[in-house]
């Protein structure tokens, strides 16, 4: 596996790009972003992993491409978006393409959106679509950014979790949605990122995703495990109406996400 860390700045005349691509996360959606525009914010984990980034490169501009509930179906086929090349991965492979040499690294998180229901029922015809469509996108992007391109996935965040405060049913919820849900699911993403040679920011681990036995306390609740306060502080999965509940991370968590992929890319 080629190594994903930015190379040594050369000069500060260069110009480098961040491509980042995927769905919703990647552009920063949270429900305090405008409606006009579909929710993105500035404060999402590519515009934060752009900002430490630059601290090795000055200047670096990032590129977002992603879009707002695209799966890995839309990202080839282009439905779901508008792009001049006709998908998000024609576009990103033109981009890519056009400024070989200049890109210093592309993030793409991809996948959360294939599931076709929110439940157990809709994990093996999610994971069913993930393998079928990721490691083309992967291998397209790959040949596109040529060697030495670091090209870094990531793994997911649990929102379910936030359940955990509305009784034993919830907490029994919570607890399947991690052993039957994010944990075999991000084990199959991680594993086709793998195969393709490429990294993966450990977003699971950062989010202390499956630990349910650390108590700490939450404000305003009391004592509970550290996977549910982590989700109520860094999503707005467990904010009320207006905002919530909206499984998107807030700028906290985004923060976390820009943090887990530069202990990849920015050591």
């Amino acid at each position: 596996m080629g190594s994903s860390r930015l190379p040594p700045t050369s000069g500060e005349s260069e110009t480098h790009y961040y491509l980042s691509l995927g769905d919703s996360l990647s552009t920063g959606v949270q429900p305090i972003g405008p409606e006009s525009f579909q929710f993105r914010t500035d404060f999402g984990y590519a515009d934060q992993l752009c900002s430490i980034a630059s601290s090795r490169l000055p200047g670096l501009c990032a590129v977002k491409l992603g879009y707002p509930g695209e799966s890995t179906t839309t990202m080839l086929d282009g439905s779901l978006g508008s792009y001049p090349h006709g998908s998000q991965v024609a576009e990103a492979v033109a981009f890519l393409l056009a400024h070989r040499g200049e890109v210093a690294f592309v993030t793409i998180d991809i996948g959360s959106n294939d599931f076709p229901t929110r439940d157990i029922e809709g994990i093996a015809p999610g994971l069913e679509s993930i393998a079928r469509n990721l490691p083309g996108i992967l291998a397209d992007l790959v040949d596109a950014a040529g060697p030495g391109t670091p090209i870094v996935g990531m793994t997911m965040y649990d929102p379910f979790l936030a359940s955990w405060l509305s009784g034993p049913d919830g907490m029994e919820f919570a607890r399947a949605s991690v052993r039957e849900g994010i944990v075999p699911i991000n084990a199959g993403v991680t594993a086709i990122y793998r195969a393709a040679g490429l990294d993966v920011a450990d977003v699971e681990a950062a989010f202390s995703t499956t630990d349910f036995e650390t108590m700490v306390s939450l404000e305003g609740v009391g004592r509970v495990p550290l996977n549910v306060a982590r989700i109520h502080e860094w999503t707005w999965a467990a904010s009320p109406p207006p905002l919530g509940p909206d499984p998107h991370a807030n700028a906290k968590g985004y923060r976390v996400i820009a943090e887990a992929f530069a202990t990849i890319l920015v050591p």
